[in-house]
């Protein structure tokens, strides 16, 4: 059952024009130019809940969760929706802790400039950009999946339209318009999903012979689950790092309780519609519309919500409508502050920021397009990256690696990368299968293939690793010039500033303490308070 051309487009197209027209009178009703680019400090527990839950989960999902249900079963899926879910929790920590050392930035990348120098500093916008561009592709790609899957339709015109309709309002109120768009969006997603879980319960029958022949494998513990649990814990804990969204919303808590209700509401929330979005895979092969390791096992879902009433089928495709530009619309505006943070060090005008906004588009439905065929491997090519670089560089948040330097921040990611090839290499023999495991291009799905495990334990190994033997080589050569020049040798010298907001670093005063108390101070608090306050504590 499927409906018809002209039902499809009018839901499809009356779905974007209301968001379009709901989201500009947003965008003008909030357009505040100073929060164009961030809004810290300034949001409450509720409402970044609902943020976290819509930058989280794409379209995406309901592909990527079907196709590990349909691999490696029930303990794949579980595996993947709580490693999935956690890395949001997880910002409650690391959020505090960064905005403690950098409380006037609003992304990862600002402490990085501040603590460790502009070359790693660029260095890490670049992965940043590379990364969520990459989830711009995978976002886009899966919105197409979804709409030729459900209506038979050239997903092609709706990946052009989405891109259009969440330009327009997002370049108008850029991070503010779609902090707001977010809550609204992110309830409609919830109602739908309640519907739509009802709906298809109602309308899923299950062959009990089918039930009975695949229920060890599909319900029991297996290999690839257990490898999964590594490889996504992994890639998707040092991935979402990357995500200047996440990051964005986490300088936006107005306190750090605010932010830990959002970011465990969130994690909950995201962790059960994953699980019920990704039981298709599951259900499915006991329905016979699919088979376990199915190539069509990332189409799960929408296979089976083709078999039902109309009704559904629109449902559904409002749903990844709708869940589909609240997460791209995040990832738009986190790639435009982090460009125009990163690459005009605060003197790019607005109009410049809102440019931006509209080219990143073009190439993102040209990739998408064009080379993009599987969501999932397009998510773990950016994982493979993020695991390299977020280990080395997480390490200089600790004030016991005062010493630690950009040096081993870029080479120890480099490194990881590196010897991803040379693992490949020699798992496989050939130094072009090597390249390919860079990119994943085989997938994760093999239980008998252990090169993306090994891969995923080289990457932040090596960067660890690397990170420290580069630090012991580069103090042991400022020291042997230091002896050579009869220079004394400071390389361990503990700094004055390194990356705390600019504060000293004394012998006997409690540094967070002290910011703990700037972060709750007044929301408009100038950077002129703030150097009083530095002066007061150098005094």
């Amino acid at each position: 059952m499927t409906l018809s051309s002209q039902a499809s487009n009018a839901i499809i197209y009356v779905t974007y024009g209301l968001t379009l027209i709901f989201c500009v009178g947003l965008a003008w009703y909030h357009n505040d130019k100073s929060k164009f680019l961030s809004s810290n400090q300034t949001k409450t527990g509720i409402p970044l809940a609902l943020n976290f839950i819509a930058s989280a989960m794409g379209c995406g999902i309901l592909t990527t969760y079907t196709q590990v249900a349909n691999l490696a079963g029930i303990h794949g899926l579980m595996t993947y929706t709580i490693v999935g879910a956690l890395p949001i929790f997880f910002f409650s920590f690391w959020g505090p802790l960064i905005r403690r050392k950098c409380p006037e930035g609003f992304v990862l990348t600002e402490w990085t400039f501040q603590r460790f120098g502009s070359v790693t500093g660029y260095y890490l916008s670049l992965a940043t950009i590379l990364t969520m561009f990459l989830f711009m592709v995978a976002e886009l790609s899966a919105i197409k999946f979804a709409v030729e899957a459900l209506t038979g339709l050239d997903g092609l015109p709706v990946v052009i339209v989405e891109c259009i309709v969440t330009t327009i309002y997002t370049s108008i109120g850029g991070f503010q318009v779609s902090f707001s768009t977010d809550n609204y969006q992110a309830c409609v997603v919830l109602v739908l999903a309640v519907i739509g879980v009802i709906g298809f319960a109602l309308n899923v029958n299950i062959d009990p012979e089918l039930k009975r022949e695949t229920e060890s494998y599909l319900l029991g513990a297996n290999k690839l689950g257990w490898q999964l649990l590594y490889i996504l814990f992994i890639a998707i804990a040092t991935c979402d790092c990357f995500i200047s969204g996440f990051w964005l919303r986490t300088f936006a808590a107005k306190t750090n309780k605010d932010l830990m209700i959002g970011t465990g509401i969130a994690s909950i929330v995201a962790m059960t519609i994953c699980t019920l979005v990704g039981l298709p895979g599951i259900f499915g092969v006991w329905t016979g519309d699919v088979v376990i390791g199915s190539p069509e096992g990332y189409l799960s879902f929408f296979i089976m919500v083709s078999t039902m009433g109309n009704w559904m089928i629109g449902l559904i495709l409002i749903f990844s409508i709708v869940l589909s530009t609240c997460t791209f619309d995040s990832l738009q505006s986190g790639l435009t502050s982090t460009i125009v943070n990163d690459f005009g060090r605060g003197r790019m005008p607005l109009w410049a920021a809102r440019v931006i906004t509209i080219l990143v588009m073009v190439p993102s439905i040209v990739v998408a397009v064009k080379v993009a065929d599987d969501v999932l491997k397009i998510y773990f090519i950016a994982d493979l990256i993020s695991s390299s670089v977020i280990p080395s560089l997480f390490i200089g948040l600790s004030t016991r690696f005062y010493f630690w330097s950009g040096w081993e921040v870029v080479g120890g990611g480099f490194a990881g990368l590196f010897f991803v090839w040379v693992f490949g290499t020699v798992y496989y023999g050939d130094a072009a299968e090597g390249g390919k495991l860079l990119l994943i291009w085989n997938g994760i799905y093999d239980s008998e293939d252990w090169g993306p495990f090994g891969a995923f334990v080289v990457a932040p190994g090596v960067s660890l690793v690397g990170g420290l033997i580069i630090c012991g080589v580069r103090l042991a050569v400022l020291k042997v010039y230091s002896n050579i020049k009869g220079t004394p040798f400071t390389a361990l010298d503990r700094p004055e500033k390194l990356g705390f907001g600019g504060v000293a670093i004394g012998d006997s005063s409690d540094i967070e303490e002290v910011y703990e108390e700037t972060l709750n101070e007044s929301q408009s608090k100038k950077s002129t308070d703030y150097v009083k306050e530095e002066d007061n504590f150098r005094a």
